[in-house]
């Protein structure tokens, strides 16, 4: 599939300066983290910088002046050895990627910023991240680093995260093209590992089936880790081990999506190894069937309130149904049984924000995903589509996959 053009990285900049109502906005990409000794992880790209640039190389800025409707890319210094070993962007492909108007080294960038200061007090950068206190790994540091030195150059910095989440929730037609693709072809997927699943004796092997399709398929990797989680390991909600050997009479939960051209997916599904008991076809058909109940409330104008207080009712009465509550108001049953959000956005991020809405609107791409974990049986399903909002309703994109056990 062809690379997207750079008119709509430029459109995403134009929009984005609408909405700040010009001024000055500057953003980094992220830096390469360490893996072990001298050698990094593979590279991802933080989302908003990728969404306003379409660059995919470490430690690029992009400078945009809204007052002037211009903007440029900072190159990294890059040594001759690293770019011996690990290659470059050259300035002529980031500037036909991002259709900036011009690139400039870190040092003519610098410069550039501290010129501006001497126009504008306020300057727009991405600040915290949203709820990082709870988070349990390090942030890139490239963001912190970036805004400091900001802080110290302009009167103030303004975060213009949410005015991002608010532009990128709503999808263009280029964006639901590609996200249509990256979800067919986890669809695909599915479909072909669940046609030979009895052949399988590792999680590790499913695992590795899903991510030699994916590349062989022209997707650039998984958009996540992939939890591959067979019996008891189901009722850890972010398992991503998968090295259990697959035990006949257990259920194994598959949570995967694919990373097309930018885009993500996200798919779950729970499948039976071997002949499904009595236990195990009821709870995952109570899943099936709040799932369902569910993706029928999706519509635009929906407020998200209501949506999460009709999402409490049914999977209350799924739970109160298998014997899991004493009654719908057992809120710690509740929350023992269904212990996560039953939607979140995709988009560039796997969990992309919506920018806080009061109610969905067209455009809108979501996950639905109950899922009912009883740890005490070794039984975990989680049942999860990709769904659209349209003008008149919604499109589930992942409705080809049957949710069948």
């Amino acid at each position: 599939m062809a690379k997207i053009e750079n008119i709509f990285f430029k459109n995403s900049r134009d929009r984005l300066m609408d909405a700040l109502h010009g001024g000055v906005v500057v953003l980094t990409a992220y830096s390469r983290m360490q893996r072990g000794n001298d050698m990094a992880f593979g590279f991802e790209q933080e989302a908003n910088f990728w969404w306003l640039t379409g660059i995919e190389a470490p430690e690029w800025w992009v400078i945009i002046d809204g007052t002037r409707g211009k903007s440029w890319l900072v190159a990294p210094t890059i040594s001759a050895s690293h770019a011996l070993f690990d290659g470059s962007l050259s300035v002529e492909q980031a500037k036909q990627q991002s259709g900036v108007d011009g690139v400039v080294s870190r040092d003519e960038g610098e410069r550039m910023i501290r010129d501006l200061a001497k126009k504008h007090s306020v300057v727009y950068a991405l600040g915290e991240q949203p709820y990082g206190e709870y988070l349990d790994f390090v942030l890139n540091p490239a963001l912190k680093k970036l805004y400091d030195f900001l802080d110290r150059t302009f009167n103030a910095v303004q975060d213009c995260r949410k005015d991002l989440a608010r532009l990128r929730a709503i999808k263009r037609p280029e964006e639901i093209m590609r996200m249509k693709k990256a979800v067919q072809l986890t669809v695909d997927a599915f479909e072909f590992v669940k046609s030979g699943l009895e052949r399988f004796s590792y999680e590790y092997e499913i695992e590795a089936e899903f991510s030699h399709y994916f590349r062989a398929h022209g997707a650039k990797d998984h958009a996540y880790d992939p939890i591959v989680a067979a019996g008891k390991n189901a009722c850890v909600l972010h398992y991503v081990q998968n090295d259990a050997k697959l035990k006949k009479r257990e259920l194994v939960l598959l949570d995967i999506g694919a990373r097309s051209q930018g885009y993500a997916a996200d798919i779950t599904r729970t499948y039976a190894l071997g002949e499904p008991t009595k236990r195990q076809q009821v709870v995952h058909e109570a899943v099936r069937a709040a799932q369902k109940e569910i993706i029928g409330l999706l519509q635009p104008n929906i407020l998200l309130e209501q949506y999460h207080r009709d999402v409490r009712r049914i999977m209350s009465d799924a739970l109160v149904e298998l014997g899991l509550m004493k009654d719908v108001h057992d809120e710690d049953n509740l929350r023992k049984y269904f212990p996560h959000a039953v939607s979140h956005g995709l988009g560039v991020d796997v969990h992309d924000s919506l920018g806080a809405p009061r109610m969905l609107e067209p455009g809108m791409t979501l996950t639905v995903e109950p899922g009912i974990y009883i740890p005490e049986e070794e039984i975990g399903v989680r049942i999860e589509d990709d769904i659209l909002i349209t003008p008149r309703g919604h499109e589930n994109l992942s409705g080809r996959l049957s949710t069948e056990l």
